[in-house]
């Protein structure tokens, strides 16, 4: 609205996980990603510079994520680290923390632990979430099934 800065940058979604989908382990990807299916473990994008990652009203994920572009409208059990933007839509619910650069957060949408406004520089230099093999038990257990 005010300019190319605030815009995804590419709207080009590459990947869909469907409904009926659940993937157990870490999603590593490049480009654009929407999730309607189940994710138990990170989603990382490798290349931050355009990185979006889609999470529909029916979309759920237990562990963390590392993007630059993330819109959120439905469940995310984890920490959400969005390096250049973070949308929030109505009915996204968030038990984690989330840190940001920009952040949109429409009525209805709800976090559940600390909101961190931090520089685009700082989240990508300290907050990339290093590979793991085993998934945090702890937002497994909170996790709601789909």
């Amino acid at each position: 609205m005010w300019g190319n800065k605030n815009k995804i940058r590419s709207s080009k979604i590459d990947t869909l996980i469907g409904h009926d989908v659940e993937i157990r382990g870490d999603v590593k990807f490049n480009g654009g990603l929407h999730l309607d299916g189940k994710i138990i473990g990170n989603a990382i994008a490798e290349n931050g510079d355009n990185s979006v990652f889609i999470v529909s009203d029916q979309g759920r994920v237990v562990g963390d994520i590392s993007v630059s572009f993330a819109i959120i409208n439905g469940e995310v059990t984890g920490n959400v680290y969005a390096s250049e933007k973070l949308e929030l839509s109505g009915r996204a619910r968030i038990t984690g923390d989330v840190h940001y650069s920009l952040l949109e957060m429409a009525s209805g949408a709800e976090v559940n632990g600390k909101m961190v406004h931090e520089s685009e520089k700082k989240l990508l230099e300290h907050h990339v979430i290093d590979d793991a093999d085993d998934i945090d038990d702890e937002h497994a257990q909170n996790a709601k099934p789909i």
